[in-house]
């Protein structure tokens, strides 16, 4: 199709646009494209999904099968990630190829009465370049179920109807798009970008009804990578209809450039909405006003009787609301207790409830409650309030942020006054487990499954002796046959080896001290087995003022390989690696961190990372690292790099729990950058017990 074309087709679409609705027409919906962003069919809109939403794609056609997680980061910025499956490469010279890039669209102005919704995005920009573009698109809603789109394309975007790059007007090299070292992947190159010829593409979005969407297209993809073999362009139009199969499922089909049928399959989630709505806690206990008789109050006499009864009550009132009592003491109208949260998501959560207790139990003459929350036999916070302000804001309306801006909130002293019953301390479960693997191109997707065994030992205030022992039921990770070519030690990308020779793996065995230097610093040394692949010695040390966004930590550690097969034994190599680390609490969920040191194979360099937490235990977020390893040596995909993912298993139940199931999405995992995995890292422990953390969660104090 000419230039001339299509800039007729989309001229006439967009001129036919008022006639296309009624007033009582469905609200239109925004759906995601082939590459797994916001989009029509091929091309973008400049419309976003609903804040938080995470989203999977997967979109066939002649012989391209695109598969893309999507989170939208921002009310305005999402982010995807692509793997894709391509037979139909011209010259590929390998058969099939495995592909994976990344993908940013921002949405920079918002639909108003005059004005489109106006949005930029960046396509493959770390990648093989396969599918390498950028746009502009502006997209404009008439009524309520139709919408039109417009934009200019580069890249893949700007190759059928091609003009000269209007950005040439402003600078030469604008005109001229470098070449790729296509293939190569792993590094952004932003000498590309906007550069070279542009085209137009639009389209109309008909919402026929609540579930039923039509869709019309005019493609500026000219498919330069692909076998003309492979299929025929016989035109740039593109036509699709979408039906909804349940609130955050479309599937679609589609006839594509004359020749070819398609098929996508779109499916989201969103953090900010459980399954189970506000989730299935059970009702605290109400708070007793001091004018009622309390159990503690009828014949006290402060002796040490009373004093141990009263601990006894209240730490089996404590232990039906899944808390425990790690100390407690009385000094005239102050009550001193220390407590250990293993249930609740939100520490808040868990000091509301432990004052409705404590309101519930204590004489009359006790006006003041201090709650330090205890973790490893570490204090870390101290909240101490009034019972007054328990007993008038139980049932007021503000009662949340009133009872926080009445509270004091410090960090205790480095000593602890543990109940003589707290110590020695055993635990143990027995839980599933599943063990995932991607993008292997001779397996995509393996996984290995099993049950898993996990023993904590805690014979003192801050000693720790824990473990975990898996056993493999199935699986086909023992499949992966590919070796490792890497020419740095091979620290990382023997995985395999580990996978096949480990069905019974202790995959973690340590002992850790935790200890206080002082009233802002937190320590911990830990020795033993790490993680399946290293063990060792590992020391840390963490500067976290109580109210302050921001921590400093350092970690130097001297570890050793494993052997493969999941036991006691040690290979031939040993490194000394650590990082100082940088720790900033952004606000609104989002939490930044660089660490800088040296890796495991003996690489130096830094990693930064970024995560949005949710206020429910959802966390994700993306990291990379880069190193004094050069992108040739460190092999496939240049440098490290990946997506992790948590998921809290309340957000799944309901029920009041802070299990959670974490996974790390790598494009490619190679041996630089890798830094060894010790558990019981400071900030993860401090940094939720503390005031920004409990500021954030306090809505659920009277939960």
């Amino acid at each position: 199709m000419s230039r001339e074309t299509g800039a007729w087709v989309i001229a006439a679409v967009f001129g036919a646009a008022h006639a296309a609705f009624a007033d009582d027409a469905p609200t239109i919906g925004t759906g995601y494209n082939s590459y797994g962003y916001p989009g029509l069919i091929d091309m973008p809109v400049a419309k976003s999904r609903p804040d938080g939403e995470l989203a999977f794609t997967a979109s066939s056609f002649a012989g391209q099968a695109r598969n893309t997680l999507t989170f939208q980061i921002l009310p305005r910025v999402s982010g995807s990630f692509r793997y894709s499956v391509l037979d139909n490469l011209a010259n590929a010279g390998r058969g099939t190829l495995y592909d994976r890039s990344f993908s940013l669209h921002y949405r920079f102005a918002d639909e108003t009465a005059l004005r489109p919704a106006l949005a930029v995005g960046l396509n493959d920009f770390l990648g093989t370049g396969i599918y390498s573009s950028e746009y502009l698109v502006a997209t404009k809603t008439f009524g309520e179920s139709v919408r039109l789109t417009g934009g200019i394309g580069w890249g893949r975007l700007g190759g059928s109807g091609g003009f000269t790059n209007p950005l040439g007007v402003f600078d030469d090299r604008f005109k001229r798009r470098p070449e790729r070292d296509f293939g190569k992947g792993g590094d952004v190159e932003a000498a590309q970008f906007f550069r070279g010829d542009a085209a137009l593409f639009g389209g109309i979005e008909w919402q026929a009804t609540d579930r039923l969407k039509f869709t019309v297209e005019y493609s500026s993809d000219d498919h330069p990578r692909e076998d003309p073999s492979a299929f025929r362009r016989k035109s740039q139009l593109n036509f699709g209809v979408t039906y909804g199969l349940g609130p955050m499922t479309d599937l679609s089909l589609r006839y594509l450039y004359g020749s070819e049928l398609g098929v996508q399959l779109s499916t989201a989630l969103n953090p900010k909405s459980p399954p189970n709505h506000a989730g299935r806690d059970p009702a605290p206990p109400p708070i007793l006003a001091r004018n009622a008789p309390t159990v503690a109050a009828l014949g006290w006499t402060d002796g040490v009787v009373e004093r141990d009864a009263l601990r006894g009550d209240i730490a089996r009132a404590l232990s039906s609301q899944g808390l425990g009592l790690h100390g407690f003491s009385l000094s005239g109208g102050t009550a001193r207790i220390e407590i250990e949260n293993d249930t609740y998501l939100q520490e808040a959560q868990a000091v509301g409830r432990t004052a409705r207790v404590l309101a519930r139990h204590l004489p009359a003459h006790v006006d003041v409650f201090d709650i330090t929350l205890v973790d490893a036999g570490l204090p870390v916070t101290q909240i101490s309030l009034r019972r007054d302000n328990m007993e008038t804001l139980e049932h007021d309306l503000d009662g949340a942020w009133k009872s926080f801006a009445r509270a004091r909130i410090s960090s205790p002293e480095g000593t602890t006054t543990p109940a003589p019953e707290r110590y020695p301390g055993f635990d143990w479960t027995i839980s599933p487990y599943l063990s995932p693997s991607f993008f292997d191109p001779d397996g995509p997707l393996r996984a290995d499954a099993g049950a898993q065994l996990d023993v904590s030992f805690q014979p003192m205030p801050g000693f720790e002796v824990s473990g975990i022992l898996r056993q493999k039921v199935l699986g086909n990770l023992d499949d992966a046959t590919r070796r490792s070519d890497s020419v740095l030690p091979r620290v990382r990308s023997d995985f395999a080896l580990y996978d096949r020779e480990g069905e019974t793996a202790l995959t973690q065995l340590t002992g850790a001290h935790y200890f206080k230097p002082g009233r802002d610093l937190y320590g911990r040394v830990t020795v033993g087995y790490f993680e399946r692949m290293f063990g060792g010695l590992s020391t840390e040390l963490l500067w976290k003022r109580n109210d302050s966004p921001f921590a400093l930590g350092a970690e130097v550690n001297y570890a050793w390989q494993r052997d493969f097969d999941g036991g006691f034994g040690f290979r031939n190599y040993e490194v000394a690696t650590g990082h100082v680390s940088a720790y900033w609490d952004m606000g609104n969920g989002f939490h930044a961190q660089v660490d800088a040191g040296r890796y495991l194979a003996e690489d130096w360099g830094a990693t930064i990372s970024l995560d949005r937490e949710f206020g429910n235990g959802w966390r994700i977020g993306a990291f990379a690292t880069l190193t004094d390893v050069p992108f040739d040596t460190f092999g496939e995909g240049s440098f490290d790099k990946g997506i992790r993912i948590t998921v809290p298993i309340r957000w799944l139940t309901g029920e009041p729990n802070k299990t959670a199931y974490t996974t790390t999405i790598r494009p490619v995992q190679r041996d630089g950058g890798a830094r060894l995995d010790v558990p019981g890292r400071l900030y993860d422990r401090v940094r939720p017990r503390q005031k920004p953390a409990l500021q954030d969660g306090w809505g659920r104090f009277w939960r």
